[in-house]
């Protein structure tokens, strides 16, 4: 696609061209798009996982010998348990009035060795308390009370603006154009999946674009989930205080319309990209995004981003008002110097071409071996490819030959079945 342009945008009252006027002009079409009604509430860090790299302490496994017990660690009361291999992890202490979980041990790194063996989650009202400085003294403190040999790993964020005044258009899905192969609806309790094409269910309350272990966007209707899970006191207290980008109306919150999200989901994968493609442009040196702390200052800058990777369109190579207006007048509410302006953002990627395509392919032919000798089904064997470090490789590679996710289910189901067929059982 062609370079997207915006539209014209002028003041309301004076008609005078304005960088942040609600009067949006389709010179092109003689029309315009009239915004002064919508009403950003607060953009904010929703999620934050910390992961880290380290030696179990001696003594930690033995919270987890009564699952469900509530132990002591840190000084603080938790709730110990197992939880699902899908997470990655065997083991969680969580301790929701702090807004922390902690998870331990990883299922791909033995007990003895020094390996990612933490990540703790954090909930937006631990985030909306603490000084980015005190969150990562806090997520420091915890780590070294679960591991030795303390390395720091990455980062990954969640960023949410809440706005009012705006309804997602029922041309939402056919109008966003991104990188992402994949589109999900979810519309109360049906769920669907695409990953070619994209659709509308229902009355659309949650699109899902792009993939959990990348980028992905979100848009759904907050104060709904805000209720189901029975957080809305809490969220319009936050709304109430914390609004708005509009100067001129700082109280702007009406209780009685819905609030819509517009959520930005950054694996941790997604954030060491930038680490190894963006660079201050005073010093020339990259970013540092290990810590949340130290990428605190350049959430403004992954918000703009963001926004520019999923691009909704009003018509061919032209944004949306709705796009132009959130991603221009928004920024990340941090107690942080922004350094959207210092900052040349890039993503560096790895490519899968050549030497390392060749390996992703003998790997595949491989695990499809084992896989067929222990009988593993092809569900189970993709949901494990995915969950691997150096899945976005594999992905990615595949992607390049034109095969999406759903593609490449299907092709490894297909090598299952051939390996089992002509070769059976390895003896």
């Amino acid at each position: 696609m062609d370079a997207v342009k915006d539209f014209f945008r002028v003041d309301n009252q004076t008609g005078l061209e304005s960088p942040h006027g609600r009067l949006f002009l389709d010179i092109g079409k003689t029309g315009f798009v009239d915004l002064s009604a919508v009403r950003l509430l607060r953009c904010g860090v929703d999620t934050v996982r910390q992961l880290y790299k380290g030696l179990l302490r001696p003594d930690i496994l033995g919270l987890f010998d009564k699952p469900g017990a509530i132990v002591d660690f840190a000084g603080e009361r938790w709730h110990s348990g197992r939880v699902s291999r899908d997470s990655g992890y065997q083991y969680k202490l969580q301790n929701a009035d702090l807004g922390f979980v902690l998870l331990v041990k990883n299922f791909n790194a033995k007990v003895e060795n020094i390996g990612p063996h933490l990540k703790i989650e954090v909930s937006p009202h631990a985030i909306d308390n603490l000084s980015p400085e005190r969150l990562q003294a806090r997520l420091d403190h915890y780590a070294s009370q679960v591991l030795t040999n303390i390395e720091v790993n990455q980062c990954a964020v969640h960023l949410a603006l809440d706005l009012q005044g705006w309804t997602p258009p029922a041309d939402l899905v056919s109008n966003m154009h991104c990188r992402a192969r994949s589109h999900r609806d979810v519309s109360g309790i049906n769920e669907l999946h695409w990953a070619t094409k994209s659709s509308v269910y229902g009355r659309g309350e949650t699109s899902m674009f792009g993939s959990a272990n990348g980028l992905q966007l979100c848009i759904y209707n907050k104060t709904e989930q805000a209720r189901a899970t029975d957080k809305l006191d809490y969220w319009e207290s936050v709304w109430r205080r914390r609004d708005s980008f509009d100067e001129t109306d700082p109280d702007n919150y009406d209780s009685t319309q819905d609030v819509w999200r517009v959520e930005l989901r950054y694996h941790h994968s997604i954030v060491q990209q930038f680490a190894s493609g963006s660079v201050d442009l005073q010093s020339g040196q990259v970013i540092d995004t290990r810590t949340f702390a130290a990428f605190a200052g350049h959430l403004d800058g992954l918000w703009r981003y963001g926004l520019n990777q999923f691009k909704y369109l009003a018509r061919r190579g032209y944004y949306a008002p709705i796009w132009t207006l959130i991603r221009d007048d928004v920024r990340v509410d941090l107690p942080v110097d922004s350094l959207l302006d210092d900052t040349d953002y890039r993503r560096y990627y790895k490519t899968s071409r050549g030497f390392s395509g060749k390996n992703v392919e003998l790997f595949l032919g491989n695990f499809v071996s084992l896989l067929a000798r222990e009988r593993v089904g092809a569900r189970k064997a993709f949901h494990t490819l995915k969950d691997w470090d150096c899945w976005p490789v594999i992905r990615d590679h595949y992607a390049s030959k034109g095969l999406d996710e759903d593609r490449l289910y299907k092709h490894l189901k297909a090598l299952l079945e051939e390996r089992s067929v002509r070769w059976g059982r390895a003896v």
